[in-house]
């Protein structure tokens, strides 16, 4: 009998990540979510049954994830998926950004990324199998205005992955990346819909017309996390309806 797969997804309580979690559980791999609001998780969980469980966690404590690892790996002896999720962002003209708020954006969505898969990759290793998946954006891809910390993080995650994947790929350590475009979240929802000009210049230059859903950035990962892409390594994937290339 196969052992059931154990994943791990930051910021599985909503949006994407709470997407990426519904696909993984239903197709029998046990998620853990992990976050910051107990009240979120506690739902999440309960919406995704029984192959979910959730640990409250604030991925800037770097010096706790260890720990953090160990438990799961005390409850199940292997963890077999990581999803690099979690992210925070700040929209503020650059003159604006303060030293303490670049760095406490870094801390989150790049730093505690590096500092996690190192504590994950060290229990991948032994058993020569393992799946990192990390979770960009496409501010990584151009120049948007007003968010120089986030597009700073999510370049660095993508230079990350592809170090990695040359780094682990020979101990059977796969790395990918995923960019999803403009995604309809309660997040982006709230942020294009005050915004009608944005909105508009968003879907001109997107050439599918429309935005991306959580699920299509969902069933981007679990094709990752599958032996399906078994020759996939030091990919970055962007998903979002052809906007990276539109006109």
């Amino acid at each position: 009998m196969n052992q059931q797969k154990i994943s791990i997804i930051t910021g599985g309580a909503s949006g994407i990540g709470f997407a990426i979690a519904e696909k993984f559980t239903q197709r029998g791999i046990f998620t853990y979510i992990i976050g910051r609001n107990q009240e979120k998780l506690e739902e999440a969980c309960r919406q995704l049954g029984e192959n979910c469980a959730f640990m409250v966690f604030d991925l800037s404590k770097l010096d706790l994830l260890p720990n953090l690892v160990q438990q799961i790996m005390e409850k199940h002896g292997s963890i077999d998926i990581l999803v690099n999720n979690a992210g925070i962002n700040m929209k503020k003209p650059m003159v604006d950004v303060s030293n303490e708020d670049f760095q406490n954006i870094i801390l989150t969505n790049l730093t505690s990324v590096f500092a996690l898969t190192r504590e994950v990759v060290k229990v991948m290793i032994p058993k020569g199998s393992g799946n990192i998946i990390n979770i960009s954006s496409m501010s990584a891809h151009y120049g948007l205005p007003q968010v120089i910390a986030y597009t700073a993080s999510k370049s660095g995650v993508e230079g990350m992955t592809r170090a990695m994947a040359v780094e682990l790929s020979p101990l059977g350590i796969r790395v990918n990346c995923i960019a999803p475009g403009f995604i309809l979240t309660s997040m982006s929802s709230a942020a294009l819909n005050g915004d009608p000009q944005r909105k508009a210049r968003v879907l001109s230059r997107t050439p599918m017309g429309k935005l991306g859903m959580p699920e299509d950035v969902a069933n981007a990962a679990y094709f990752l996390a599958t032996d399906e892409a078994g020759f996939m390594t030091g990919t970055i994937i962007p998903v979002d309806g052809g906007n990276s290339i539109g006109f």
